[in-house]
């Protein structure tokens, strides 16, 4: 048995190539299945996402397919343009890259959660198209518990590392409990749909999204249970807002001083915690100094995250430390798998000698010959059977200067010296 691995990442190909590769939820089961098709193929996992695409297959012989090549056929590349894109592993190198891959070690933001999500889709749909077994199965399942070993052992996912992230998390600081607050988010872009899902996802009372085109607004409006205004309206709605984050593309702001002022009044001194992720910047820098308003920018944000950073990767080594030892833990299992077809052999020729015995046994009763001697004669038969040809070998053995099988014997049978 043999396995292996070939794949790119974002640390090794550009988007320009990883997007010619990639498998989508149309294109995946015809290619599980082309690949399983494949000479030598007996497992498959194909993993697929934005940052990388990765093939895991348990091959059974040498003269399997070059998973590489059938990469470039498949999609139809011209042989060996891949090659300085492509990585591959083997064995233990295998095992090793699905654990960090699976614990966030590999990802673009260190320790991230999408990834282990990712990859327990891509094993669900190899197992729907019965493309996986008893030892990619068992590898992917070790993946996860690794996983979740990792995130309950270290802190790799405790500190946020997003913009958006760090900036719920110091809404979270300042409000205690979200449920009781109203978060007003400017603009629709990717940065702001991250912040949209974290307060979503945080239980926050209210989301109030305010942008230009008022259909992006609603999209994600809609995605977490939130409301759409025009950017226009914007100003009047600042008052119930105890959160305000914005982001967008103005080349000049578009929150000034004056209209804090106002909406502050209106509030009674209630404090307002704004994150201006802009550049350049959406809020203008006049309302940090204002009472009652905790201004924060993407500057600020970045000394947080690179604190968080920091963080992470300390914890990062801690889960080396417990791969490394998972690592073994599953080669172990694997050497045991070498074992199966040597014990089932033994087993089915023993069951062939002592069912051969037992068939003389019961014609020498009906004979007559009585019980007792018969009893005798099949455990003496039996026992002569089961043990000759391992007594013959290690005799044998015993001439020779090498006498491992005499002291894989003493183990065998856990024979005291």
């Amino acid at each position: 048995m043999q396995l292996v691995a070939y794949g790119v990442n974002h640390t090794t190909a550009p988007v320009d190539i990883r997007e010619n590769i990639a498998f989508n939820a149309e294109t995946l089961p015809g290619a599980l299945y082309a690949l399983k098709a494949a000479p030598g193929v007996v497992e498959a996992v194909i993993v697929s996402t934005c940052n990388r695409t990765e093939i895991y297959c348990h091959l059974e012989d040498e003269d399997a397919i070059d998973v590489g090549e059938w990469l470039h056929r498949y999609h139809r590349a011209e042989a060996k343009t891949l090659d300085n894109y492509l990585y591959q592993h083997q064995g233990s190198d295998v095992i090793r890259h699905l654990l960090r891959v699976a614990c966030g070690l590999d990802s673009m933001v260190l320790g991230e959660p999408q990834i282990l999500g990712q990859i327990k889709t891509a094993y669900s749909d190899a197992l729907n198209h019965d493309s996986v077994g008893k030892s990619l199965g068992r590898l992917f399942q070790h993946a996860f518990t690794v996983a979740k070993q990792v995130r309950t052992d270290t802190a790799i996912g405790n500190s946020p590392v997003s913009v958006a992230f760090a900036a719920v998390s110091l809404a979270k600081q300042i409000f205690s409990n979200l449920a009781d607050s109203t978060a007003l988010l400017i603009g629709a872009g990717e940065t702001i749909e991250l912040a949209a899902r974290h307060l979503y996802d945080n239980g926050i009372g209210r989301i109030i999204i305010a942008n230009r085109t008022i259909e992006r607004a609603h999209h994600l409006a809609t995605q977490v249970e939130g409301y759409a205004i025009n950017l226009s309206e914007m100003p009047a709605h600042i008052a119930e807002a105890d959160i305000v984050i914005s982001s967008t593309a103005s080349q000049l702001p578009i929150l000034g001083k004056g209209a804090v002022e106002r909406a502050l009044k209106e509030r009674k001194r209630r404090p307002i915690f704004m994150v201006d992720i802009a550049v350049p910047r959406d809020i203008e820098p006049e309302v940090g100094n204002l009472e009652d308003i905790y201004l924060y920018c993407v500057d600020d944000l970045h000394d947080i995250i690179e604190e968080n950073l920091q963080s992470r990767r300390d914890a990062a080594l801690q889960a080396e430390e417990i791969i490394d030892s998972q690592v073994e833990h599953f080669i172990s299992w694997l050497r045991t798998q070498d074992a199966v077809p040597i014990i089932r052999a033994i087993r089915k020729n023993a069951e062939e000698e002592s069912n051969h015995l037992l068939q003389k046994a019961k014609k020498q009763l009906e004979q007559g010959t009585s019980p007792e001697q018969v009893l005798d004669e099949l455990a003496r038969t039996l026992t002569n059977k089961l043990l000759h040809e391992p007594s013959r070998q290690l005799r044998q053995s015993g001439s020779d200067v090498d006498n491992n099988l005499i002291e894989a014997a003493r183990n065998l049978f856990n024979l005291k010296d």
